[in-house]
């Protein structure tokens, strides 16, 4: 009996956690940290580590008070069968009877509380001033969801999540590597910031009636479905319009790579336009979105590492 309860308990820890969506803050990570070696040729992988973990653990945290809070408000509960899919609905641990609401709770204060911890300790030992981009971080993992500012629940969760998983994880990186912070780096944030924020976009789609009906008034529900799809067009516009203008600045032709990902944003957009009210076939628009951030990401890191390696 204790054997299987402590099944469910690491089933629904593993579930709330969930770490293939951990590549939303190991990407800009990861470009933040790719652009320190290149401008110091050196990289200290215990801090990296060290600021991953922290990172890792304020999104668990994030994911379990939001988990907590969509099943008090009802949103969770409010999204009917037909209308689940892997990109949206929440973690649905609660539903699937994998935790309690009190047990989200208690992981999701527990996981913010060592991630800040752990940031403190970098804070102490590596990096004073990435003290205030932590704050911020944990600010936003705490009142994403909860009161009195319920930042997802008041149509700014998207820039929320644009912000932090842009210029805050990017440039935080980037400082505890070199105790500085760059223009480069600032502006090669934003088009990760803006295409993270269309990830989350576009998987509102599937939770609309949900989201209203609980009272979860994100862009989405605020503009409508329809017009929700400019905005995705628009925020994919704007993130290729910022690596043209990287480009132009620091006359490196490899941040041109990620235009690659063009037909995918073409094609996700066309999908959304013709079915933003036909969820099955909408999730080939949620999966490409999905796919433009890996690679984009991907990409940047490239155009930062191959002049070192041609040069």
């Amino acid at each position: 009996m204790i054997d299987c309860e402590k099944k469910r308990l690491w089933n629904g820890f593993w579930q709330i956690s969930d770490p293939k969506i951990w590549i939303a803050s190991t990407i800009p990570m990861a470009v933040g940290a790719a652009i320190a070696y290149s401008h110091q040729g050196s990289f200290n992988w215990y801090w990296f580590l060290v600021g991953v973990a922290a990172i890792y653990l304020l999104e668990i945290g994030k994911n379990a008070i939001n988990e907590y809070i969509d099943y008090l408000s009802g949103v969770d509960r409010f999204v009917t069968p037909e209308k689940r899919t892997p990109f949206s609905g929440g973690k649905k641990t609660i539903i699937d009877g994998k935790l309690t609401l009190k047990e989200n709770l208690i992981i999701g204060v527990i996981t913010v509380l060592a991630g800040s911890l752990l940031g403190l300790y970098i804070v102490l030992n590596r990096e004073f001033l990435v003290l205030w981009i932590g704050l911020a971080g944990v600010f936003f993992a705490l009142f994403y969801s909860l009161p009195p500012f319920k930042f997802a629940y008041r149509g700014i969760g998207e820039i929320v999540v644009g912000f932090t998983f842009g210029p805050l994880i990017t440039t935080g990186t980037y400082l505890v590597q070199t105790h500085t912070i760059s223009a480069e780096v600032l502006i090669a944030s934003l088009p990760l910031g803006l295409i993270i924020a269309n990830v989350l976009w576009i998987n509102q789609y599937p939770d609309y009636e949900a989201d209203l009906k609980g009272g979860k008034m994100n862009g989405v529900v605020r503009l409508g479905r329809e017009k929700g799809v400019i905005v995705f067009a628009a925020l994919f516009a704007l993130a290729y319009l910022v690596l043209l203008t990287l480009t132009l600045m620091s006359g490196n032709v490899f941040w041109l790579l990620p235009f690659i990902s063009i037909p995918l944003a073409v094609k996700a957009i066309k999908v959304a336009r013709k079915h933003f009210d036909n969820i099955p076939k909408l999730i080939e628009a949620n999966a490409k979105t999905i796919q433009i951030y890996q690679l984009t990401g991907l990409t940047m890191m490239a155009a930062v590492l191959l002049p070192l390696l041609i040069g």
